[in-house]
């Protein structure tokens, strides 16, 4: 249920993006600084009530115990690679494209990334079910996304065509 919420979140969030990209009035870089701007102290509100009120047996207690491993795969991983380079690469191509195009794309490979890494690096288990499933996911995005396209862009706001 919380995947279904995340999806549909980012599916609205991400329209609003595009809208607000293509009026030619803020940039990409903007808008990921002011989404980050927005959405860090929620997280960590979130993080407060979830790990302190709550006590959520999930949020492990003493991040001094994490390990340099844990927190270099963290900061790398999820704040370098994830939470930067990910958005920065996906802000600019909204900026550029269409979202029926840019997103199915973007979030149609990180399931299929996700999954052959899980198997490659983590030893999650692999069957054809799986692989399947991604050859099916990707074969999707292809049909979605590449093609002529349907879509007749309106210039931006106070641009002259």
């Amino acid at each position: 249920m919380l995947a279904i919420a995340a999806g549909l979140c980012w599916g609205v969030g991400e329209v609003c993006t595009r809208a607000v990209l293509h009026s030619g009035r803020i940039g990409p870089f903007a808008a990921i600084a002011i989404r980050s701007s927005v959405a860090l102290p929620l997280i960590w509100i979130a993080y407060l009530v979830v790990a302190k009120a709550m006590k959520s047996p999930g949020e492990a207690p003493a991040w001094g115990e994490a390990g340099a491993k844990n927190w270099a795969l963290l900061t790398l991983g999820s704040g370098v690679v994830a939470g930067a380079a990910a958005m920065i690469c996906f802000y600019a191509a909204l900026s550029l494209g269409e979202i029926s195009r840019v997103k199915p794309i973007a979030f149609a490979l990180a399931p299929a990334t996700a999954v052959l890494l899980g198997w490659l690096a983590l030893g999650e288990t692999m069957s054809a079910r799986k692989l399947l499933a991604v050859g099916l996911i990707l074969a999707g995005v292809v049909l979605l996304t590449f093609g002529p396209s349907t879509h007749t862009q309106a210039p931006a706001q106070g641009v002259t065509p």
